[in-house]
C-alpha cells in the first residue's frame, strides 16, 4: 500500500487470502497462470519482451495498445521473509517509508506528482518481495521513472517521519486483526512453517514492529535496494523499442550493488498434523479450513540444489511431484471446487448439503514453500465436525479412485475463459509476470503457462496430490460461530 496519503492506504499486499475466503473465488494471480487446455501448441500468454541493463535491472515490457496509458512497476526481490530476526515487519515498514522523500522530491510529493499527472500510485509488501507501481498516460511514462528511479537510491528519513509512520503500520495491522478469519488465517500461517520465516505475518508482530527504528529502515534499503535486485516491468501502450532508451538513460546509471544471497531457514520434518480453533465473538462467519505445505512453482530439483530442504522432499522422480507438480496442483484446485460441477461442490454443497460453499486454491507464488488449502462454509447452526469428515471422506476417495478423463476435461475447460480473461487490463499481468520473475520463474516460463497446463495428464494430478495432500504437513482450522464459552 502507498505510503504517500494516509487515506488512501487499503491493502498491503496483492489480492490475498482474506479476500478470497470472503469471495470463495480463485486468486487473480492463480486464475492468471492458467491456460487453454489445448494440446496445440498455444500462444504465448502475453505480448512481452524483456532485456537487462549493464547494471542489471531487469526489465520486461508487456504491450496492450487498448488504451494510451501505461504502467510501471517495479518489483524488489525482499519481502517480509528477509526480515533480520527480531525485526519482523521491516520490509512492509520500509515499503511505507519509500513515500517520503528523496533531496529532490519532498514527502508526500511523490504521490502528488503523480496525481497532477492524471495517474494512481500505490505499493504493497509480501513474503518475497515488494512492488511498487504507477498508472498514467503514456506520455508521462519517462516522468514516473525518473521519479522511481530517484528513491531507489535517494531515500531520506527524518527520524519524525519514521515514528508517525511506524504509528500507521500498528494501526494496520491493529485493523487486520478485526477480522476473525485474518487471526485465523496468521495461527494457521505461523502453525503450518514451523521454522521458515513465512510463518512471520508480513505486517509483522506487533511487539517488534513497535520498536523498528530508523536505522533498521535504512539498513535493509541498503542491503535489499539494488537494481541488480529489482524487475521492472512496463505495461500498456508502449513498445520495448521505445522504454529500452528511456530505462538505459534514466535507471542505467544507477551502479549495481554486491546484494547478499537470502539466507532462510528451511522446514524440517513435521511429525503430527496441527488442529486449531477460534471462535468469532460477532457471531457472524463459520469457516473450515485445511493448509497442506506444497511446492512452488519453480522447479522443485533448482530449490533442493540451490536451498536444500532438509526433510521435506518434493523428490523428483517416477513416483514424485516433479517440475510439473505446480501445474497438476492448479489443475487439482480447479476440478475439486472450481465451480457448480466440481467434486466438492457437488458432494458437500449439492448432495450432502454440509457446507454453502468451497473453494480450493494453490498458492505457489512463492520463492521457497508453496500452499494448498481446502475451504468449506457451513450453513447457520451446521454441523462442523460432519463438514471436515466429509472433507477428509472426498480428499481420500479422490487419492483412492484418482479422478476421471471428464473431470479433468472440465477442469481445463474452464479454465479457459479465465486463461483469456488474464490478458485483459495492466495491472494483472504486469503483476503476474512481476510475480513470477520475483519468485524464481524465467519470462518463457511465464509465456508458455498454456503449454504446461495442457500437458498435466490424470497421473500427473494424482501425483501431486499424493505429494501434498499428507496429513503430516497440514494445519486445519475451525472458525466457530459465537461467543468464547
Amino acid at each position: 500500500m502507498s505510503g504517500g496519503d494516509p487515506l488512501r492506504r487499503t491493502k498491503r499486499a496483492a489480492p490475498g487470502l482474506l479476500a478470497r475466503l470472503a469471495l470463495l473465488i480463485l486468486p487473480i494471480l492463480a486464475v492468471a497462470s492458467l491456460a487453454i487446455a489445448s494440446p496445440a501448441k498455444a500462444a504465448a500468454l502475453f505480448t512481452a519482451e524483456t532485456f537487462t541493463l549493464g547494471n542489471g535491472l531487469q526489465v520486461v515490457v508487456v504491450e496492450n495498445h487498448r488504451a494510451p496509458v501505461v504502467l510501471q512497476m517495479i518489483f524488489y526481490k525482499a519481502g517480509s521473509a528477509d526480515a533480520p530476526t527480531g525485526k519482523s515487519g521491516i520490509a512492509h515498514f520500509l515499503e511505507h517509508l519509500m513515500f517520503k522523500g528523496t533531496p529532490t522530491v519532498s514527502a508526500g510529493e511523490f504521490s502528488h506528482r503523480v496525481a497532477l499527472m492524471g495517474g494512481e500510485d500505490n505499493a504493497f509488501t509480501t513474503a518475497d518481495y515488494t512492488a511498487f507501481h504507477q498508472t498514467v498516460a503514456r506520455d508521462h511514462l519517462a516522468e514516473i521513472m525518473r521519479l522511481e528511479a530517484d528513491r531507489m537510491t535517494h531515500l531520506v528519513l527524518a527520524e519524525g517521519q519514521v515514528t508517525s509512520e511506524r504509528a500507521v503500520i500498528i494501526e494496520e495491522r491493529r485493523r487486520d486483526l478485526d477480522s476473525a478469519v485474518g487471526k485465523l488465517d496468521e495461527m494457521m500461517t505461523a502453525s503450518l512453517f514451523l521454522n521458515h520465516p513465512y510463518r512471520l505475518p508480513v505486517l509483522g508482530w506487533a511487539h517488534e514492529m513497535a520498536k523498528l527504528s530508523r536505522q533498521d529502515a535504512l539498513d535493509f534499503y541498503g542491503r535489499w535496494y539494488a537494481p541488480d535486485n529489482a524487475i521492472l516491468v512496463i505495461a500498456g501502450d508502449v513498445t520495448a523499442a521505445e522504454v529500452r532508451p528511456l530505462a538505459e538513460s534514466i535507471y542505467g546509471p544507477i551502479p549495481s550493488r554486491a546484494v547478499p544471497p537470502r539466507d532462510r531457514l528451511m522446514e524440517p520434518t513435521a511429525f503430527a498434523p496441527r488442529q486449531l480453533a477460534l471462535r468469532d465473538p460477532t457471531g457472524h462467519q463459520a469457516l473450515w479450513m485445511r493448509r497442506y505445505l506444497a511446492p512452488p512453482y519453480r522447479d522443485v530439483r533448482t530449490i533442493r540444489y540451490s536451498l536444500g530442504l532438509g526433510d521435506i522432499r518434493f523428490d523428483v522422480g517416477p513416483d514424485a511431484a516433479g517440475p510439473q507438480s505446480g501445474y497438476a496442483l492448479d489443475v487439482l484446485a480447479e476440478l475439486l471446487a472450481g465451480g457448480a460441477t466440481s467434486r466438492l461442490y457437488r458432494d458437500l454443497v449439492v448432495g450432502k448439503r454440509l457446507a454453502t460453499g468451497v473453494d480450493a486454491d494453490y498458492d505457489g507464488s512463492y520463492l521457497d514453500y508453496g500452499r494448498f488449502t481446502v475451504t468449506a462454509v457451513p450453513p447457520v447452526g451446521g454441523d462442523m465436525a460432519k463438514l471436515g469428515q466429509a472433507v477428509d471422506a472426498a480428499l481420500a476417495e479422490l487419492l483412492a479412485k484418482g479422478v476421471t478423463a471428464v473431470e479433468l476435461s472440465a477442469a481445463k475447460g474452464r479454465l479457459q475463459v479465465s486463461a483469456i480473461k488474464a490478458r485483459d487490463g495492466l495491472m494483472g499481468p504486469a503483476q503476474f509476470v512481476g510475480t513470477s520473475l520475483a519468485t524464481g520463474l524465467s519470462l518463457d516460463e511465464v509465456q508458455s503457462w498454456a503449454d504446461k497446463i495442457a500437458a498435466v495428464t490424470d497421473a500427473d494430478v494424482m501425483r501431486a496430490a499424493r505429494q501434498v495432500l499428507k496429513p503430516n504437513t497440514s494445519v486445519t482450522g475451525e472458525l466457530l460461530a459465537g461467543p468464547v464459552p
